[in-house]
């Protein structure tokens, strides 16, 4: 059986897997629309997918990945709750490595269902850890939703707040948006001339790029209501930079995150979620006692991740994409689903290294 044969296989027995837990096999198209997609899927993916177009379509792009399109479809046409799994191939360029390949099969299990988040959670991340069978791999796990409480509940405007959420997923443009928004980063000194001007964009200028003048005044407008707004708190600065440096043990780092809630009451929700996400884990038999949480997890990963995030990676193999990745999306369904939405949790299986790895064992 060639390599190419026992990939397919052993996909065709994840899907198995995944429909003997109860989820319903979908396809969707390779070619996707691109203008309305290509955001959804943040910077990283935006820049590395293959776009086309025709007169009649607009532009396209290859799939990328399969959790939009099923959202999409399941946002359409789906019952509550659902179930999902797929396979398939997926394709993104790979300009600056040759070694990584750019088409690659994924196989996927997705779950929409509002009873109980953390016990759906749980029930991905354990369906999707026994799917790699007796594969020694290590498991990371994080909580996109506790950073994020923990911007909304900053004492600064909305727009700064709005700023950092946006560049969650971009962590040394988030260090340096809250840098500047606390005055540890010095104002260049082209920033000071302009926003000292009485008229920055009197005599116009040529418009290069996409921003037009009435885009760029606008821009500067913000800049100098900004420069007049107080600085975040060194303490608030201190609490955001003490909570992403949370690294433990999953039960440990509850208790951290417990203790960080104490002046920064707005992550008191996401920790309550923690707590119910690790009970429920427990519950299923996960070994949640040795199970790393890492607050920073999952930042480098789809921006359409709002929750839970976890992936597994090969032991000693540091030279390998995660055999496994996963997360929560729950306002990726609102998105796309034109103002109604459901918790969603889902996650993906690469086979093609799960076969290398298993033939190396």
């Amino acid at each position: 059986m060639t390599q190419k044969a026992k990939i397919k296989a052993r996909a065709a027995e994840l899907s198995a897997r995944f429909q003997a837990a109860g989820a319903v096999p979908v396809e969707t198209p390779v070619l996707l629309p691109a203008e309305a997609l290509l955001d959804l899927y943040g910077e990283d993916i935006r820049g590395r997918a293959y776009v086309t177009s025709d007169a009649l379509r607009g532009e396209q792009m290859l799939r990328p990945d399969f959790t939009v399109p099923v959202v999409q479809m399941h946002m359409t046409h789906g019952a509550e709750p659902a179930r999902y799994t797929y396979a398939g191939e997926v394709f993104r360029r790979q300009e600056d490595d040759a070694a990584r390949a750019n088409e690659y099969l994924q196989v996927g299990y997705e779950v929409f269902d509002r009873e109980n988040p953390a016990a759906s959670d749980a029930e991905v991340f354990a369906v999707v850890k026994d799917a790699l069978g007796d594969v020694p791999v290590r498991a990371a796990t994080g909580d996109i939703g506790i950073l994020a409480a923990a911007v909304a509940g900053l004492e600064t405007t909305e727009r700064r707040k709005k700023a950092l959420a946006r560049h969650i997923w971009r962590p040394r443009r988030f260090k340096a948006l809250l840098d500047r928004f606390s005055g540890r980063a010095e104002t260049p000194a082209s920033r000071v001339r302009l926003l000292s001007a009485e008229e920055p964009l009197q005599h116009g200028f040529p418009e290069i790029g996409l921003r037009t003048q009435a885009e760029v005044s606008a821009r500067v407008e913000w800049l100098r209501a900004d420069a007049e707004a107080e600085p975040i708190s060194a303490m608030q600065v201190d609490l955001i930079e003490t909570l992403l440096n949370v690294r433990e043990t999953v039960p440990n780092a509850l208790e951290h995150i417990r203790d960080l809630a104490v002046d920064m009451p707005a992550i008191s929700e996401a920790a309550y979620r923690l707590r119910d996400r690790i009970e429920a884990m427990d519950a299923r038999g996960v070994d949640v006692e040795n199970l790393d949480f890492e607050a920073s997890y999952g930042r480098t990963s789809m921006e359409y991740y709002d929750g839970f995030v976890f992936g597994f990676y090969a032991e000693g193999r540091a030279d390998l994409p995660p055999v496994a990745t996963g997360g929560r999306y729950d306002a990726l369904t609102q998105v796309l689903g034109q103002g109604r939405e459901i918790p969603a949790v889902g996650g993906v299986i690469r086979p093609g290294i799960l076969v290398n790895l298993e033939d190396a064992a």
